[in-house]
């Protein structure tokens, strides 16, 4: 991932990588350390650039998973007038710095978030120049409530990936995606990944989302993926099967994800169901929500039934088919730029077959 950030990006003088590398010492390479020897091959990105890398590495046996660890990414953030965040196990296409930032400058919109889940890697990269060879992207806007341990949840399931039903820029989206975010730097510091939600994984994304929502954020699909990932499928499947999980740290830690999810759940407003006093609101002013717009409007606008638990199915069908959901709010982007006047617009999604 991060040979490929610095060796495929126009200006690698000017990327600035932040690493939270979860090993465990001695049996796992290091994130900072290039492949061979630099005297060996000394144009490595890790010899070339390894300056520009910050590696904070952490034991995997005390890993509490994303939501904390993405907490300590966010913290090696210092002050970069673009910020990104992507998995681990990722490719960058060729020239993906300026590609991103046209993207999102295309918009016109200081508060836009390009975020999607990515495409996997296999077929989507010409080996020899670097470039995409996909002519499609996924789209964020398909959700499920789901139970388990942690108690009844939202969470993304499978997005749709197709040719983008906007042509000249990115498309608007309801959804925030962890895969892949790239933004102005002040969404870092605005919506920061919460230190207290610890062995939470799924529940994530809607936390980010939502929060992001009511500071003012808008999410848009990227019009062109600028990276793949090696999911654990096909000829990558042998090697990614052997990556260790959070959850094996599970039974260290008993109780503490479900208290999490209420702490998250409470934050956004979507378990109105619970006395407040049954969950934590340790700075909540700083891991809470803005004042721009409210959650309940995101769950009005986009069909989201908190006190059921229920969703007005077939979103997509809004957000994706024919680019609906952004011919009718982009047309409301306020005049000095700073995100979608939510005031203008009287939308409320009803499922299309009922």
């Amino acid at each position: 991932t991060v040979e490929s950030i610095f060796l495929r990006a126009k200006y690698p003088e000017r990327v600035r990588v932040g690493v939270v590398d979860q090993i465990i010492d001695g049996e796992d390479p290091v994130c900072d350390a290039p492949v061979y020897p630099c005297s060996e091959k000394p144009n490595q990105a890790l010899c070339k650039y390894k300056d520009q890398v910050d590696v904070y590495q952490m034991e995997a046996e005390l890993s509490v998973g994303p939501v904390f660890a993405r907490h300590i990414g966010y913290r090696l953030y210092r002050g970069e007038y673009y910020a990104t965040q992507s998995d681990a196990h990722v490719t960058f296409t060729t020239g993906w710095d300026m590609d991103i930032i046209e993207q999102m400058e295309g918009t016109g919109n200081e508060m836009t978030v390009l975020t999607t889940y990515l495409t996997d890697i296999q077929g989507s990269i010409d080996e020899k120049t670097g470039n995409s060879l996909r002519r499609t992207r996924p789209i964020m806007c398909n959700t499920v409530y789901e139970g388990g341990p942690q108690g009844l949840h939202l969470r993304h399931a499978s997005q749709p990936e197709g040719p983008p039903r906007v042509q000249g820029m990115p498309q608007l989206e309801p959804w925030w995606a962890a895969g892949y975010s790239f933004s102005r730097g002040h969404f870092i510091v605005n919506v920061p990944y919460d230190p207290l939600q610890p062995m939470i994984f799924q529940g994530e994304e809607m936390s980010i989302g939502i929060r992001g929502f009511t500071v003012g954020y808008d999410f848009y699909a990227p019009e062109r993926s600028v990276c793949f990932h090696h999911y654990a499928i096909g000829k990558n499947a042998k090697k990614r099967n052997k990556v260790k999980h959070f959850w094996e740290n599970g039974e260290r830690y008993p109780g503490v994800g479900k208290r999490a999810m209420s702490r998250l759940l409470g934050i956004v407003r979507m378990n109105p169901e619970k006395d407040p006093k049954e969950w934590d609101h340790t700075e909540e002013d700083i891991y809470g929500i803005g004042g721009v717009r409210s959650p309940e409007l995101f769950y009005e606008t986009f069909g989201i039934d908190v006190k059921k638990k229920t969703i007005e199915a077939h979103l997509c069908r809004f957000v994706d088919w024919g680019g609906k959901m952004h011919r009718t709010f982009q047309k409301h982007l306020r005049k000095d730029g700073m995100g979608i006047d939510y005031s203008e617009i009287n939308f409320k999604f009803k499922d299309p077959e009922k």
